[in-house]
């Protein structure tokens, strides 16, 4: 008894114990919020052992630098560090819960393309528990003006003050070499970024982040035009011909291509109570002249949409850390998809957005890629009740898009990204036309109901096309960007998919996404060939009858009979028809069994190597800007001077090219298409727009 009472009263009256409280406190609540907020997945008892552990080292570290101080000064820069380290848990918090990853130094150098947006959703991500994050400081900070603490006043030998950080720094050594000994390479391999909290800690992740970040920066500095060669040797030894049966089919056509936010393929012939949650889709799905692929993934990291588009107009991947078009966008050099078909076919490029321009750095990433109008929520009408987290609803969106489709010149290539599809999958009463599903899951139960909304909006926007006739001059591309539901929802997709033990490997196969090419004249079918995000501009470019060889392209076309149907995840894993690889486990795709005979094992860790070599060189083009060092005959370098999406004169400009003969609305002898356009959306039952 007498021992605790002089551990207490030494707690109480000592620098020292108020460190060891801080560091403590600070243990505690990481490994709380670890099991709680975390899907980590340590398993065996060296990851358990791990996780437990790595909060110390950096808690010490960090709160020991307090100690560094003399008197007062001591403990108040402890609390402020204590603080500090909360906040930057607490933030991790909330980015975990939606994009299932950790923040990164890339995501927040760029995160004035992103806050914008990033803000309107956190009301429906945050959780009372989140706050356990400051519960430590709180209580220090509480117990301080309580004077709870003696505050020991007197000075400490240097050499206790340095142990401490040399103690720290030893068991981060320590940590270090014991997650080596458990996961080989770990710091020099494309793993998860779960991987490096996991076995080592979120400071420690910042740490690495940090110096992943400034390598970065370095290689594009350092970059040269050598450094091409490896890029260009490795593409022309996996060069697949396209299928030449479908070469040009679509030559000369308009091209829509539509983002289906956050829509995972299992939404296509899904029902509810009886009732398809997709009718629309799933009419153009089964189409006689849709070509629609059931093994098709998304191949996106932290960047989620914006690495979605990256790859469909640069077939290029995004990068391991942050945003590429955030990153990368303004100041790199790009071969795009709009710029390719402005040189090669004539075409009028636009992006129309019913969001916020800036975010994930469009309004200067797409004058990278050259397209010729981006029309963000500022062009558009709209009130308070027409938006909808991250933009305008999408059957408003469509139906005053039409005014806009009408101006312009054909052939044009034009993208249209959807928001109401997105987390957290809430939607007002007026426009719920299903019911939510009953997981128990509130983000989950939620997403049938805004996936039938942006259903309907499509719905109405084909029947709008039929009327003016563009759809038997326009190739229209459904595309799904990323998944909807994360695994942090395992349970829940356990019951809307009907599987038992929903684990690592099914949370992998419902990455698929959509993928469909519809044309009037378009020989279709389901094809079950295993593809990504990455394949869609090769495939996209055979259909439009534009060679693609000699471009710098990591995908190959979808149609294409020696496809090596190989889909590498951002984070290493990959999906093929034979073989499954999520973290260090491998599985059989058919079955879902892990891997255990070592012939079969050695031919995964060939196709494991393959995705990094492809994945390295895919980022060695974007982080050391490569493309600038490339000049095909046939291609002008893009000018971004030479765009510009100020509301005002791209409105002008667009009026003008209205005039044009190749214009929908010459054709219709000058009639607003629009007045075709017929949508059910009840806001603007109220109030008609102009």
């Amino acid at each position: 008894m007498q021992k605790i009472k002089a551990f207490g009263t030494w707690l109480r009256t000592s620098k020292n114990g108020f460190f060891t409280l801080a560091v403590f406190g600070y243990w505690l609540k990481c490994y709380l919020i670890y099991l709680t907020k975390f899907t980590l997945g340590a398993a065996g008892p060296m990851q358990g052992f791990l996780l437990l552990i790595n909060p110390i080292p950096s808690g010490m570290l960090i709160l020991g630098l307090g100690m560094l101080m003399k008197g007062r000064k001591s403990y108040w820069t402890m609390l402020v560090l204590d603080f500090l380290l909360a906040t930057w848990l607490f933030a991790n918090i909330l980015y975990y819960r939606e994009f299932s990853n950790f923040l990164s130094f890339s995501l927040l150098q760029n995160s004035g393309s992103a806050s914008e947006n990033l803000g309107k959703s956190i009301a429906g991500i945050l959780k009372g528990s989140d706050f356990l994050a400051f519960a430590d400081p709180l209580i220090l900070l509480g117990l301080l003006l309580g004077k709870f603490f003696k505050m020991d006043l007197y000075a400490q030998s240097w050499k206790r003050k340095v142990a401490i950080e040399l103690t720290a720094l030893f068991l981060m050594g320590g940590n270090l070499l014991l997650a080596q000994k458990d996961r080989s390479g770990l710091l020099t391999r494309t793993f998860d970024n779960n991987y490096i909290v996991k076995y080592l800690g979120i400071n420690e992740y910042a740490l690495y982040d940090g110096i992943k970040t400034a390598q970065t920066n370095a290689q594009m500095a350092n970059a040269k035009v050598s450094d091409l060669s490896s890029v260009k040797k490795y593409l022309k030894a996996n060069y697949v011909q396209p299928n030449s049966a479908y070469t040009g089919v679509a030559k000369g056509k308009n091209v829509i291509v539509i983002h289906l936010e956050s829509f995972q393929q299992f939404l296509i012939g899904y029902k509810w109570k009886g009732k398809e949650v997709t009718p629309n889709l799933n009419k153009i799905y089964h189409s006689k002249h849709t070509l629609a692929f059931d093994n098709f993934f998304n191949q996106v990291g932290q960047g989620k949409t914006s690495d979605a588009e990256l790859m469909l107009e640069n077939s290029l991947f995004g990068v391991q850390s942050g945003s590429a078009m955030s990153t990368y966008g303004t100041s790199n050099t790009f071969e795009s998809m709009p710029a390719i078909l402005k040189q090669k076919g004539g075409y009028t490029s636009v992006v129309m957005h019913g969001g916020t321009g800036s975010f994930w750095n469009r309004n200067n990433a797409y004058k990278s890629f050259g397209y010729d109008y981006f029309a963000s929520l500022n062009y558009y009408q709209y009130q308070n009740s027409w938006y909808l987290g991250y933009g305008l609803k999408d059957k408003i969106f469509f139906q005053q898009s039409a005014k806009y489709i009408s101006e312009l010149p054909q052939p044009f290539y034009l993208k249209m990204i959807t928001v109401t599809n997105h987390y957290p999958y809430t939607l007002d009463k007026q426009n719920q036309s299903i019911k939510k599903t009953t997981t128990g899951d509130n983000t989950v139960d939620g997403y049938v109901q805004t996936a039938h909304y942006l259903d309907q909006a499509i719905g109405e926007f084909m029947t709008w096309l039929k009327k003016t006739g563009l759809d038997k001059k326009t190739l229209l591309v459904f595309y799904g960007d990323h998944y909807g539901i994360s695994n942090n929802h395992n349970e829940a997709m356990a019951q809307l998919t009907g599987k038992k033990n929903y684990g690592e490997f099914d949370d992998q196969q419902q990455q698929r996404v959509p993928l469909m090419f519809y044309s009037s004249n378009l020989k279709g079918g389901i094809k079950h060939t295993y593809g990504g995000e990455i394949d869609v501009m090769p495939t996209l470019l055979n259909l439009l009858g534009i060679k693609s060889k000699g471009l710098i392209l990591f995908g190959h076309d979808l149609l294409s009979k020696k496809n090596p149907q190989v889909v590498a995840q951002r984070n290493g894993n990959f999906i093929t028809p034979t073989y499954t690889k999520v973290g260090s486990s491998y599985y059989y795709t058919k079955t879902g069994k892990k891997v255990t005979g070592s012939k079969e094992k050695k031919a995964c860790r060939l196709i494991a190597n393959q995705v990094l070599t492809q994945l390295t060189l895919s980022d060695r083009v974007v982080t050391g800007n490569l493309l600038r060092f490339y000049h095909p005959s046939w291609f002008t370098p893009v000018k971004t001077s030479d765009y510009d999406y100020n509301k005002t004169d791209s409105l002008k400009k667009l009026a003008e090219a209205g005039k044009s003969k190749t214009s929908l609305k010459s054709q219709l002898g000058k009639k607003d298409a629009s007045s075709l356009y017929k949508t059910d959306a009840p806001e603007l039952k109220k109030t008609k727009t102009k």
